[in-house]
This record gives C-alpha cells, sequence and structure tokens, in this order.
C-alpha cells in the first residue's frame, strides 16, 4: 500500500442551519456534519483513491466519538489522531447566508492539545507519509505554531512535498499584516500553495491573480502556486499553467468548497508521483468537484463516495 498523504490540522463538528438566512435571530436548527479545512480536503482525497492520514484530534467525547466513526467509514489513517480525554471537542455553529456563505461561531477547544499529544510521534509520522499538507489555523497558538512549523522543517529536511492551504481567518489574528507575515514564512519552499483570490492579493501585493500566483512562486520558492476564485474558477502558475473558468451550480453552502478542491490536487499528485504537470491537468475535475460540493449543506456531503480521478 502506498505510503499516505498526512494532513495536520483540526477536525470538527461543523452544526449547520440548513437554510438560507439574513440574519442569526432566524436560526431555528442545526444539523451536524463532519468539518475542519484539513480534514473535509482528507476525506475528498479518500474518495478520490489516495491513501490518507490525518495527525491531529479530538475530544474524548460524544462528538468525538461521532467524528472517528465517519472518519473510518472515509478509510482514514488515524494512526496519529487521537481522541483526548480532558478536552472538548470543538464545535463550530455555521449559519449560511442568501449567497450561501457561511458564518462560524465556535466553541470548544482548538487543536493546540491534539497537536501537543502528537508532538512525540511528529518525526515518525512525517517519516511514514509520502507528503505533508499544513494550513494556516494551526500558526494562530505558540505551542501549535512550533509543531506546525516543526512538521513542515522535518518534510522539507526528508524531500517530501510540502502542501499549503493558506484558508486565513483573519478574525483570529492581531491583524491582517501578522497573518500574512507567520504565512508567509509557513509556505516558504512548498511543493503546492493554495491560496483565494483576496489571500493572494494580501500575501503577495498584486490584484491580479495570475501575477499573484506567479509572484508567490518567485517569492516563496512554491513549485506551483493554485488561486481559486469561487465561482469563477480557479488558476494555476509556476511549473504549470492552466486557467480553469467556473462551473454553474446550484449553491446553497460554499463551506469547504476550496478544501474539496485541494482533495482533488492532493489525490492526483499522490497518483502521479507528484507531477507539477500533473495538478493542472485535474484542475478543471477540481473545480467542477468543488461547485458540486456546494450543492448540498456541509462540505462533503453533495459527493458522491467515490470520485473517479479519469
Amino acid at each position: 500500500m502506498q505510503a499516505p498523504v498526512l494532513f495536520l490540522g483540526e477536525t470538527l463538528v461543523d452544526l449547520i442551519c440548513e437554510r438560507p438566512l439574513e440574519d442569526w435571530s432566524q436560526a431555528d436548527s442545526f444539523v451536524p456534519h463532519c468539518g475542519g479545512a484539513p480534514t473535509n480536503a482528507a476525506i475528498t482525497a479518500a474518495r478520490c483513491g489516495a491513501s490518507v492520514a490525518l495527525a491531529g484530534g479530538v475530544g474524548d467525547d460524544h462528538w468525538g466519538r461521532w467524528l472517528e466513526t465517519r472518519l473510518l467509514a472515509e478509510r482514514i489513517d488515524l494512526r496519529w489522531w487521537r481522541r483526548l480525554s480532558g478536552v472538548q471537542t470543538a464545535v463550530a455553529f455555521d449559519v449560511i447566508d442568501m449567497q450561501g456563505v457561511p458564518d462560524f461561531l465556535i466553541y470548544g477547544q482548538g487543536i493546540e492539545p491534539a497537536l501537543e499529544a502528537l508532538e512525540p510521534d511528529l518525526e515518525a509520522a512525517v517519516s511514514a507519509c509520502v507528503a505533508l499538507e499544513l494550513g494556516s489555523n494551526t500558526l494562530v497558538g505558540k505551542r501549535e505554531r512550533e509543531i506546525s512549523e516543526r512538521a513542515r522543517e522535518l518534510a522539507l529536511t526528508q524531500g517530501k512535498p510540502l502542501l499549503v492551504d493558506v484558508n486565513l481567518r483573519l478574525g483570529r489574528w492581531g491583524s491582517p499584516a501578522q497573518a500574512a507575515q507567520a504565512v508567509r514564512s509557513l509556505c516558504a519552499g512548498a511543493f503546492l500553495l493554495k491560496v483565494n483570490g483576496e489571500e493572494a492579493r494580501l500575501l503577495s501585493g498584486e490584484n491580479d491573480p495570475a501575477g499573484a500566483a506567479e509572484t508567490l512562486c518567485a517569492d516563496l520558492g512554491a513549485r506551483i502556486a493554485v488561486v481559486t476564485l469561487g465561482a469563477e474558477g480557479a488558476l494555476i502558475r509556476g511549473e504549470a499553467e492552466g486557467d480553469v473558468p467556473g462551473v454553474a451550480a446550484n449553491a446553497v453552502d460554499t463551506t469547504g468548497a476550496g478544501d474539496v478542491l485541494l482533495g482533488v490536487l492532493v489525490a492526483t499528485l499522490a497518483s502521479s508521483r507528484f507531477d507539477p504537470g500533473a495538478a493542472a491537468r485535474a484542475l478543471p475535475l477540481a473545480v467542477a468537484t468543488a461547485a458540486r460540493s456546494t450543492e448540498s449543506y456541509g462540505a462533503v456531503d453533495a459527493l458522491a463516495p467515490t470520485i473517479d480521478l479519469d
């Protein structure tokens, strides 16, 4: 069996009010879904046939067991994912506006206790995997940032491809400048860098998405940069180039669409032994799959149990 791609980061419960609302005061019921950006991407990659592992964890509580059952059903390798005694599983209440855009209110404990529990096994986890995926959500706290930076260092030292999903939640940071500085450090030397249009502008200073992607590759040493453009599609620059228009969708919930796009690209790269050109060839499928994911509530619930990369 091929070594897995290791996704490091948060797993949580998305409790979604499954109807469009103009205001939080209109919310009257919530439905649970599996969530967390790296978890959504890992599930998508697994449905594409990739071997994937999660590193992180949840509380040893009812919600933690609920999530574990679903991850095992997705054939996710959980050797480095734990249920932690005394920790409350993070729960995000999600309200979706009339345009399908989510707003989150998160309760429970974050990723830091899970990463601290992982730390003794971090080197073994990275060594056992073919590539490492990281995001900015594990950079906010001091200890989680140190562990994330150590994981990055291990991957680069071992010659493993580093895949970075910027996924900035600016409300968690003191300022956009502080967030950009931390993320730029994480991205240096990445094989793949995924950003949305606003993140591309913030990190590069370029308003044009294609120019921003090219600047990020040049300045940060990323081999390929993917900029997602919502309903307008996505583009890739660096050692591979492509522009893909958006795919029409009856969008009700855009939560995790970028995670889904990344999951398709990661699975394709893993199957190609990390050929940058494979990402460009898979970008149309990634955009189409991300569009499909918006047609139901929850990041992956509208997707087929298996996704054919061919």
